[in-house]
């Protein structure tokens, strides 16, 4: 068998991929698939890639001997599925990654806010050890809205159990109503809205979630309350925030994204040379009206990004190909 070639592999993938296993037969290289060169990484039966490695028709049919395509990413648009399906190509993919670190980094920003962290740590910076303005507030006892419950959303659920937070939990989802606890209260999202002192975001961006918080439906929010998105920036409106800030509607904000942010298909590409090549974040960061503001903590999309999240990715592509070898297909994706 010819070694598994992995297109668009970083130095910190191979040294990952090497030490989970030693024997991998394989060849890396940080071209794209449908950019090789070296004819010999055509004869391959397995090869796995990222995102940028447009496997359309033209693509595949290089690859006469292909079987199995593994992609290190949770989308697979960048595929011909129904061609694969044509050619007898398996496609697999990592269906999930990070949520325990996004579903942390959701608790590391409110309690961030919670406790004035951020100016308490300053002030002692400044060798100002005065305690003026920097009470904070207890977690027990206040009741999260949480706006999704997949695999993340669950976790800051349990997570916000263990804090004896009360809950209150909006989805769409028939399946997800899995938490019985007397704590635990499934609602509407205008309820939630008008009735949780910190709500926070947990579902994808979707024509019907843009601008699921507006500046309209942010009056109804509870007069104090917090605001912190891990998820996507356009699920709310920046004007939302603003007005809510002004109106005192919003104590304050602990965002991972922002609205005006370039076009993410998943976090993993935020670690690429190749999305940083076609976005300028520095830009667009800098002249973002919310920055700063003393009322608004921003931790520039790094929830996702933890050594245990983005070896997960990994992890689960060497999985994928052992699984395929040993006869047992697993996270095949189809057409």
């Amino acid at each position: 068998m010819e070694p598994i070639v992995f297109f668009e592999i970083e130095k910190w993938e191979i040294e990952h991929i090497q030490k989970i296993d030693p024997q991998i037969q394989a060849v890396f290289t940080d071209e794209k698939a449908h950019d090789g060169k070296d004819e010999s990484l055509f004869k391959s039966t397995i090869i796995s890639t990222f995102i940028y490695s447009e496997l359309n028709q033209e693509t595949l049919d290089k690859f006469p001997n292909l079987k199995f395509i593994a992609t290190r990413s949770t989308g697979y648009d960048h595929i011909d599925l129904d061609y694969c399906k044509q050619k007898g190509i398996t496609v697999v993919n990592v269906p999930s990654y990070g949520a325990h670190a996004v579903a942390e980094h959701t608790f590391a920003l409110i309690l961030a806010l919670s406790r004035n962290l951020i100016p308490t740590i300053e002030h002692s910076r400044r060798g100002d050890f005065s305690l003026e303005g920097l009470r904070g507030f207890d977690l027990a006892g206040k009741t999260i809205g949480v706006v999704g419950v997949g695999k993340i959303g669950s976790k800051v659920v349990k997570l916000a159990l263990s804090f004896e937070m009360n809950v209150m939990v909006f989805t769409k989802s028939q399946q997800a109503n899995t938490f019985s606890p007397e704590n635990v209260k499934y609602v509407s999202f205008d309820e939630l809205i008008s009735n949780s002192d910190i709500i926070t975001l947990h579902i994808p961006l979707t024509a019907e979630t843009e601008h699921l918080i507006n500046k309209d439906n942010i009056k109804k929010f509870k007069k104090g309350s917090i605001l912190i998105n891990t998820a996507r920036g356009p699920l709310v409106e920046t004007q939302a925030i603003l007005d809510g800030l002004e109106l005192g509607i919003l104590k304050s904000v602990g965002l991972d994204v922002l609205e005006e942010e370039c076009s993410l298909k998943e976090e993993r590409e935020l670690l690429s040379d190749e999305f940083l090549k076609k976005c300028d974040i520095k830009t667009q960061l800098l002249n973002h009206v919310l920055l700063n503001r003393n009322e608004v903590l921003y931790t520039n999309h790094n929830a996702f990004n933890s050594n245990e999240a983005v070896g997960q990715i990994l992890d689960v592509t060497i999985e994928n190909i052992r699984s395929y070898l040993a006869g047992d297909v697993q996270n095949k994706v189809d057409a």
